[in-house]
């Protein structure tokens, strides 16, 4: 994990010395601080920029959770689970999981955007504050959390000489003409000239709120400073009734706010309102279709879009997904104002929910393709509008059956990309309501089966399978039957009950081969026939399958399956004491499932990797390698599933190693690998041998690799935690 998800600035932070000077000093006393103030006037900005110097502080580093997106107070744990980088197979509850990830850290969390969820927000906190006493959090909302220790930070809007500052910078940035007030000007700073005076003029009539001098800023290449002025007189005597007098300063950022609607076109007013049904950042196809129409062409969106960033009203971001653009939150909520009153937010929000469902459908679709990468980055990057999405599926009334089938569609998003447990949540949820639509019911119930199989949850697992499995025969849906036999075959392997998985994941490929379905769950399943047959000492059948399975994924262009098959093949290369081949193997294995956050199968072939490395002639670097996945275990599940046959490399690395090294010495190098943090991990992994001169199959020092067939596990010892595939399938039914 790296030690900041903090944002990069796009622009220069200008000003607020003396409060970024007391708000890091009120860091080292308190350890809860919340900054509080009105919107717009840069609350944020400056809690990430103190957050930002304070990092040496702090060894685990800073995190930021934003909460703005949520609209459900049951996510905010889950939010945060995200915003740390944690990825949780364990049935746990994410308030569990946070605790126990947090109790030993030192680590300083901002929190911003919680002031609609401030009930739940505080009560996490301070659950966490009570548990890890080496967390500091630094809130940023509109009000206090109200916890106990609590430090209130009151920002205030910009003294005069930094609000000028800001202006004429963002004006510059802006592209204005070489007018009075702005930079390049030497009434700028105030040498006296008739310019400067409307400068600081202007500066004060906007109380100093820094989004709103930005906002005034984005019109300074149109209209004048004193423009400006004339134009906000106008708006402040109405909202007075002409009386003189200071305007709370809330209401002056709603005034400059509704001053910049004013300027706006029709086209980028009505852009505005519809932007507000997004939760989050969102794309250009998104835009164009959930806002497009009659009034608003789609291939007119652009330009109007384009209006509204060069006025600051939006932003943009660069993601590994593309492109992204967010309306800050105080510029949404007045665009959700203007909407209400069109009377045209249900609909928006239908077709936002239409836009997010067909983005899953396409994601799932192309999950089987060489996308697979893009497609977990656009799934990651659109994850707070596919929560809104959800919930409005959830909320209104006989749309249960689109809930049902989102959830499960986004089957690869729960599975593949470590959100086990948020996908079990809006799955469970889902499947509480009576769809009266049996294949969206049908597909939920075998995702959540097998998200339970992941989870170590043998019996939700059986009881949502058995269900799925009951109403697909009692409906003649052979697919969906096909997929609850398969994951009942996935449970029996992870219980170690060889021949029934076999059989049964054996019953589901036939189906699958007379439904014509070929998908990454399907050649998933064969390389669980293959775990199988290895664990039971075929392993040249389990070769010739895995062989199959990767040339399929390659002519696909197929990631994420071909991983688990290279863990087999790895495994076959070891016992022929191929040890320069099996490592070649697991480095692949290990940068695919780094990249998909898929921790299962990273740890099982970094286990794999420290039997490798030990039978090379590094049992130091092998007991590393076992230290460092122990963490990892603990947020999958039971060690290896309790799996005895999953357990055999670690165990035999284990023996080996201590045979050399010695218990003490050894023991010595597990807590090593135990402090690595998992981005460590990885790079040691994939940097190869530390020694070449030792080990493979020509030196006579090297251990023997141990046989599988004598090795077979007694079927059936253990209660499962977790899958070695850690897949799901698609397009069931």
């Amino acid at each position: 994990m790296r030690r900041s998800n903090l944002p990069v600035e796009l622009n220069r932070f200008v000003g607020r010395a003396a409060e970024q000077a007391a708000l890091t000093a009120l860091l080292e006393t308190s350890r809860l601080v919340t900054v509080v103030g009105v919107g717009g006037v840069g609350k944020t900005r400056l809690a990430l920029r103190a957050a930002a110097g304070a990092q040496k502080r702090y060894g685990e580093g800073v995190r930021l959770a934003e909460f703005a997106p949520l609209r459900d107070p049951g996510l905010v744990a889950y939010a945060l689970v995200e915003a740390l980088g944690l990825t949780d197979h364990t049935p746990r509850a994410p308030r569990e999981v946070l605790v126990e990830h947090l109790a030993e850290r030192r680590m300083l969390l901002v929190v911003d955007g919680f002031e609609h969820l401030v009930e739940s927000c505080a009560a996490l906190v301070r659950e966490l504050l009570v548990h890890a006493p080496g967390l500091t959090v630094l809130a940023v909302g509109r009000r206090p959390l109200r916890v106990a220790g609590e430090a209130v930070f009151p920002l205030a809007p910009m003294d005069e000489a930094d609000a000028v500052v800001l202006l004429a910078e963002r004006a510059a940035e802006a592209g204005a003409p070489v007018v009075p007030g702005v930079p390049g000007v030497p009434d700028v700073s105030g040498t006296g000239t008739p310019g400067a005076g409307a400068v600081r003029e202007l500066c004060r009539r906007l109380d100093g709120i820094p989004l709103a001098l930005e906002l005034a800023a984005g019109r300074l290449p149109l209209l004048s400073v004193e423009q400006m002025l004339h134009r906000l007189d106008d708006r402040f005597r109405l909202l007075t009734d002409g009386e003189r007098g200071a305007l709370p300063r809330h209401q002056t950022l709603r005034t400059a706010i509704g001053w910049s609607h004013e300027l706006c076109t029709p086209q980028e007013r009505l852009l505005w309102a519809r932007l507000s049904v997004f939760a989050g950042p969102f794309d250009l196809e998104a835009v164009e279709y959930v806002c497009g129409s009659r009034e608003l062409p789609p291939e007119r969106v652009l330009d109007h879009l384009g209006g509204l960033l060069a006025q600051s009203l939006v932003s943009r971001e660069d993601t590994p997904a593309g492109p992204s653009y967010r309306l800050l939150d105080t510029v949404a909520a007045y665009g959700a104002e203007w909407l209400a009153a069109l009377g045209d937010t249900e609909r928006m929000r239908r077709r936002h929910r239409d836009w997010y469902m067909g983005l899953a459908t396409w994601c799932e679709l192309e999950w089987f393709s060489p996308r697979q990468v893009e497609v977990a980055a656009r799934t990651d990057a659109a994850l707070p509008n596919l929560r809104a999405a959800l919930d409005l599926c959830l909320e209104v009334p006989g749309e249960a059956h689109l809930a049902q089938h989102l959830a499960g569609t986004l089957w690869f998003a729960w599975v593949g990309c470590g959100r086990l447990s948020e996908g079990r949540h809006w799955l469970e949820r889902a499947l509480a309501l009576e769809s009266g639509h049996e294949e969206a019911r049908l597909k939920a119930l075998w995702v959540l089966g097998y998200v339970a199989v992941l989870q170590g949850d043998g019996t939700a697992a059986v009881a949502a399978l058995h269900e799925c499995g009951e109403r697909a025969r009692s409906s003649r849906n052979a697919l969906a039957e096909a997929y609850a036999t398969h994951r009942m075959g996935c449970l029996a392997l992870l219980s170690d009950d060889l021949p029934r998985a076999e059989s049964l994941i054996g019953r589901a490929l036939d189906s699958y081969r007379e439904l014509g379905e070929l998908n990454s769950n399907v050649l998933m399943g064969q390389v669980e026939v293959a775990m199988a047959r290895a664990f039971r000492g075929d392993l040249e059948g389990a070769v010739a399958i895995c062989r199959e399975v990767r040339e399929v994924c390659e002519e696909r262009g197929e990631l994420w399956t071909r991983a688990y098959a290279l863990y087999v093949l790895a495994y076959s290369a070891w016992t022929r004491e191929a040890y320069g081949e099996a490592r070649e193997l697991l480095t692949e294995c290990v940068s695919i499932n780094h990249t998909f956050r898929d921790l299962v199968g990273l740890v099982l072939a970094i286990e794999l990797l420290a039997l490798v490395t030990v039978s090379e002639g590094d049992p130091a670097e092998a007991a590393v390698l076992q230290g460092a996945v122990v963490p990892v275990w603990d947020t999958v599940g039971i060690r290896l599933f309790g799996s005895e046959a999953f357990d055999g490399p670690r165990a035999l690395c284990r023996q080996r190693a201590e045979e050399v090294l010695g218990a003490e010495a050894f023991d010595v190098a597990v807590q090593e690998g135990r402090r690595l943090p998992l981005d460590a991990v990885v790079e040691r992994a994939l940097a190869g041998r530390r020694d070449p001169a030792v080990g493979g199959p020509g030196d006579p020092s090297a251990p023997r690799p141990f046989r599988t067939a004598r090795s077979a596990p007694v079927p059936g010892t253990r209660k499962p935690a977790g899958s070695p595939t850690g897949k799901g399938g698609e397009a069931a039914g």
